[in-house]
């Protein structure tokens, strides 16, 4: 699929309607967000379980898990729970300069021998088990300790050191967040705060972790994202169930005991976006259909917010993943900022149109959408539905934008009002009359099925707006999502390796999901 900007991605006609509003279908789920449980003392267990595919599969797998009731969640949701085994393992959260401990016990299958973890960017000092080839590890039913200072900030990955090839490969492997101890005193005023005073205005909770990615007043942000890409070949996975159930296993204690089960040649079937492929991938998170894996990937974002995206390659391939509507600006890799060898207040990261995850390595980035230079207003143009005479009004800020005074009220916060009152259609029958820049599609021929959207207009009554009560688009949405209560745009954030976007080489699923620009009108509900 072919990389989209922001300027070009609804001027296609081939994409006008793909990529056409559908915000409501998904209203009951929840978002991503970054959910995770909090130390800076953290008792986890290694243990077996299945994973759910959505071609029906139940793959045998191992993850960490909570062994026992941890500290604390964050954000704090509804419904949340810390499975005795989940894939990827909890997302550790902690503050910068706390002393982190995390006690491991070994709950895998005697065969399957020692397990432990790394922790890559932190000085560790591990006690206990035996020593391993990388760190110490734990035998069957034994725990090992880890200690170390979450010294800076930023998004790393942690994941098993013994026997790697498997064990990640089983399923072994997580994230830590360490959040900055003192926020810069840009991330709590400005836009920022104006970002939030919308938030609170439309009846939106702050589920961030904290105001900044890191101690540096270029890295603010206004809702933050988790995804972890991974793959699984099921040969592997039942190769190593095999040989935990036959006869013969070894014992606890016994030297050399793991398993033999050859990783090359390496042919995944699965490809997993937080321990999901799409379409389970979009459902809610701690979700009960599925039970070891709780964290989904279902990104929802308002025009003009600064989201913050962290992005860890957790499996053996890389993966192109393309986020679609505008590149990514990297912040940091593996906790580490990227910043100007002449000014260290400059960021010096990339603008990628394909975040690539190498494994193991983590990033952060700041992704937003603001609908700037689409040549046509993209609001319509009634503050709210069934209201045909008032018009919204769009006061540029000095970058342009309709963000001063109460703005924040309007639907149309953060328009790019050069665009204003700009017609879309070529022959319009809505509220903005003249010629425009595109002729809408005939609506028989550009469809997608539960997802076809109808309106290149956000909020409420869009379809309407866009061609008139007696024009031909069809409603906006699906069937649960009457052209009244239209939301957003929708775009497709895929990887760009074709493979990657089946499951078990069905297409659609693996690394896919859909993000979603919402008006702001719609409340993104980021809780359960």
């Amino acid at each position: 699929m072919r990389p989209t900007n922001m300027k070009d991605t609804f001027l296609k006609t081939g994409l006008l309607l793909i990529a056409g509003a559908i915000g409501v279908s998904l209203a009951s789920t929840a978002r991503a967000a970054a959910p995770g449980i909090t130390g800076p003392t953290f008792n986890l267990t290694a243990q077996p379980a299945y994973l759910t595919q959505p071609d029906g599969q139940s793959i045998y797998s191992w993850g960490y898990g909570c062994s026992g009731t941890p500290t604390g969640f964050a954000p704090s949701m509804p419904g949340q729970s810390c499975p005795t085994m989940q894939v990827p393992g909890p997302t550790l959260i902690v503050t910068e300069g706390q002393t982190v401990t995390v006690h491991l016990t070994n709950g895998l299958p005697t065969p399957a021998g020692n397990t432990s973890i790394l922790f890559p960017g932190f000085n560790v000092t591990a006690s206990g088990g035996s020593a391993g080839l990388m760190t110490q590890e734990a035998a069957p039913g034994g725990t090992v300790t880890y200690t170390f200072t979450a010294g800076s900030p930023g998004t790393r990955s942690y994941y098993s050191g013994t026997q790697s090839d498997l064990q990640i490969e089983m399923g072994l492997y997580g994230a830590i967040i360490v959040v900055p101890a003192n926020v810069p005193a840009a991330c709590t005023g400005g836009l920022h705060a104006t970002n939030l005073q919308a938030e609170g205005f439309w009846g939106e909770t702050d589920y961030r972790l904290a105001a900044s990615a890191y101690d540096h007043d270029k890295t603010c942000y206004d809702r933050e994202y988790l995804f972890q890409f991974s793959e699984m070949d099921p040969r592997v996975h039942s190769q190593a169930l095999a040989q935990v159930t036959g006869k013969g296993a070894c014992v606890a204690g016994a030297v050399g005991c793991s398993l033999s089960v050859p990783t090359e040649p390496y042919h995944p079937a699965y490809f997993m976006i937080n321990g999901r492929s799409m379409p389970d991938d979009m459902d809610p998170n701690y979700a009960a259909a599925y039970p070891h894996q709780p964290y989904n990937g279902n990104p929802h974002m308002h025009p003009g917010e600064q989201v913050l995206l962290r992005i860890i390659g957790q499996g053996r391939w890389q993966h192109p993943f393309h986020e679609h509507a505008n590149h990514v600006r990297i912040l940091a890799r593996d906790g580490n900022l990227i910043l100007s060898s002449s000014n260290t207040e400059d960021l010096a990261g990339p603008a990628l149109f394909t975040t690539t995850t190498t494994p193991g390595m983590a990033m952060d980035g700041i992704f937003y959408y603001t609908g700037r230079g689409l040549n046509w207003d993209m609001y319509g143009h009634n503050p709210k539905s069934g209201d045909t005479t008032a018009k919204l009004t769009c006061l540029p800020d000095p970058n342009g934008y309709n963000t001063g005074g109460t703005a924040y009220q309007q639907i149309n916060f953060w328009e790019w009002c050069q665009d204003h009152n700009k017609p879309l259609q070529a022959a319009p029958f809505g509220d903005v009359a003249g010629a425009g820049p595109v002729t809408l599609p005939d609506p028989n021929i550009l469809t997608n099925g539960a997802w076809y959207g109808g309106s290149p207009y956000l909020g409420p009554n869009a379809t309407i707006r866009a061609v008139g009560p007696t024009g031909t688009t069809p409603p906006s949405g699906t069937i649960a999502n009457p052209p009244s209560s239209e939301a957003g745009f929708a775009f497709m954030w895929h990887s760009h390796n074709e493979r990657e976007i089946t499951t078990n080489n069905a297409f659609p699923g693996g690394m896919m999901m859909m993000m979603l620009v919402d008006s702001r009108e719609f409340q993104i509900n980021e809780a359960n």
